[in-house]
């Protein structure tokens, strides 16, 4: 199998459907910041769930997860690399559960992503350790999981303060 650098993007993200939805839809393949990139391709796929009840929110976005554990683990085999910039699921699914339970508005939307992308960005504990530590797929899923979380969080502190 040959290696794939993190900075080139394979080619088969255009042949291989998993590879595709792991790369971000094919955001991933931007030269520039994918995450952002990828984060940007979570705002439709959210706009699509979220006039759905509280419970089938949770219950797609914990499918999310548990679902891209397992595409993250298997694409990184697949190309050889751990943890591909490229590769921004991750950033997907961390939107999503940022968004958890907040109303749906364009400021919020944009709050959220600003928010997500900084903690996705800065790291602060515990989310850089399980960036550092968690090996695999939960790893890469786990550390966008817990900053979505966190900005989750600071959302809501916002919504109850305004």
């Amino acid at each position: 199998m040959r290696s794939i650098s993190r900075q080139s993007v394979p080619d088969s993200i255009w042949r291989n459907p998993l590879h595709f939805i792991a790369f971000g839809f094919g955001s991933g393949a931007l030269p520039y910041a994918p995450g952002t990139w990828g984060t940007l391709m979570a705002i439709p796929l959210y706009l699509a769930v979220c006039d759905l009840s509280l419970s089938l929110y949770l219950m797609i976005t914990l499918l999310s997860i548990i679902g891209s554990i397992w595409l993250c683990t298997k694409v990184s085999r697949d190309i050889n690399v751990h943890d591909h910039q490229g590769m921004c699921i991750d950033e997907i699914v961390g939107f999503l559960v940022t968004m958890i339970h907040i109303p749906k508005s364009a400021v919020w939307i944009i709050i959220g992503f600003l928010l997500f992308r900084l903690f996705d960005i800065w790291k602060p504990q515990p989310i850089r350790m399980i960036d550092e530590k968690v090996p695999g797929g939960l790893g890469m899923i786990l550390d966008d999981v817990v900053a979505g979380a966190a900005s989750c969080l600071v959302l809501h502190l916002l919504i109850w303060i305004f």
